[in-house]
């Protein structure tokens, strides 16, 4: 069951729940607004489930939820009738949705809380009609009625709906506290902690995502091993080896948007891995210190690149990858893309 405790920084967020949580000044509706898996519906599902607890008290310096109460239980097996979770099945969350899972329900009470809270995850992609509908019962909500959104997009919202919501903006956590819970909490081993932890960038989610599957650490190999193979390849062996590279590896059953999905953060992470490489290498290149490393486990890759590059080269593919994540920024042809940079890595190797 999520807890405050269990919220890695986040301190103003939890401070602003906690204090209302003390007063019982609890706002109708709030904003969380944050990356994609930076933890915004388990910082909501923390608050909810203490809104709704029976038996409130407080453990490690917050009040938290008991967890043993009929409220807590029900809760924790995702079956309260009082905490909603609106979901979606288009692309869009409609007008039909909000009406149908808030507006229409809004109007029956509690069935046995003080309050009724309605989780709205993706609230971004609540369209114009769907907003002008939420806005109806964000004008006279119900004494009892609490909504969360969620949003990876604060300007995606009509000023209306901000205005009249508490806006809890996630901020990235930090370094020291990510490795500290992948390690302390996840038994995550020291290098693979500090990789983990430097491509997530603050994401908490990101970095457990990372920790915790295979698919970023075959990425990595894969690209790693390219990069050292580069001058050896022709155009056309390139272009074949990223798109092996990029395409997405599972054995999950996916349809089109969810492979979409997953060939995008290949691509992202696939920059992200070419940036820290090349930083190693200058990195190493400057100093021969291996203890900065970020991927310590290919100094042998990283001792072979360094000792190919000059300093202007490793500056050049420095700024050919930065070229390339503006690229993809503003949807240029990502294949082409790519391609363009390996040609630029490899005039410069």
């Amino acid at each position: 069951m999520p807890r405050f405790a269990e919220i890695i920084d986040q301190h103003q967020i939890k401070d602003h729940m906690q204090n209302a949580l003390d007063t019982g000044k609890i706002s109708h509706a709030y904003i969380i607004s944050g990356e994609d898996d930076s933890g915004k519906e388990f910082v909501a599902r923390a608050y909810a489930k203490a809104l709704l607890c029976e038996n409130r008290e407080k453990q490690g310096g917050y009040i938290e939820a008991c967890g043993k109460c009929h409220s807590c239980i029900q809760a924790e097996s995702d079956s309260n009738p009082d905490i909603i979770t609106v979901r979606h099945e288009k692309l869009v969350l409609s007008v039909d949705d909000i009406r149908e899972q808030v507006n229409n329900d809004v109007i029956i009470k509690p069935y046995a809380s003080k309050y009724k809270v309605y989780i709205i995850p993706d609230g971004e992609k609540m369209n114009v009609q769907a907003q002008n509908a939420l806005l109806k019962t964000l004008e006279e909500p119900p004494a009892y009625v609490v909504i969360i959104i969620l949003t990876n997009n604060i300007d995606a919202f009509l000023q209306t709906i901000i205005s009249r919501c508490v806006v809890l903006p996630m901020k990235p956590a930090s370094d020291n506290s990510i490795k500290k819970y992948l390690m302390e909490d996840l038994q995550v081993v020291g290098y693979k902690a500090d990789l983990c932890t430097s491509f997530a960038r603050g994401n908490v989610g990101k970095a457990i995502q990372l920790a915790s599957n295979n698919r970023f650490e075959n990425l990595k190999n894969s690209i790693i091993e390219l990069i050292n193979k580069l001058g050896n390849l022709e155009i056309h062996q390139i272009n074949s080896r990223l798109q092996g590279v990029i395409k997405p590896e599972t054995d999950e059953e996916l349809d089109a948007n969810a492979l979409k999905k997953l060939e995008q953060e290949n691509r992202e992470d696939f920059l992200d891995v070419m940036l820290f490489f090349f930083r190693d290498v200058l990195v190493y290149k400057s100093t021969e210190n291996v203890d900065h490393l970020i991927f310590g486990d290919k100094l042998s890759y990283i001792r072979d690149i360094s000792g190919k590059c000059s300093y202007e080269g490793i500056s050049k593919i420095l700024e050919a990858i930065s070229r390339a994540e503006k690229r993809l920024g503003s949807n240029v042809n990502s294949d082409l893309t790519l391609q363009m940079l390996f040609i630029d890595i490899k005039e410069n190797i």
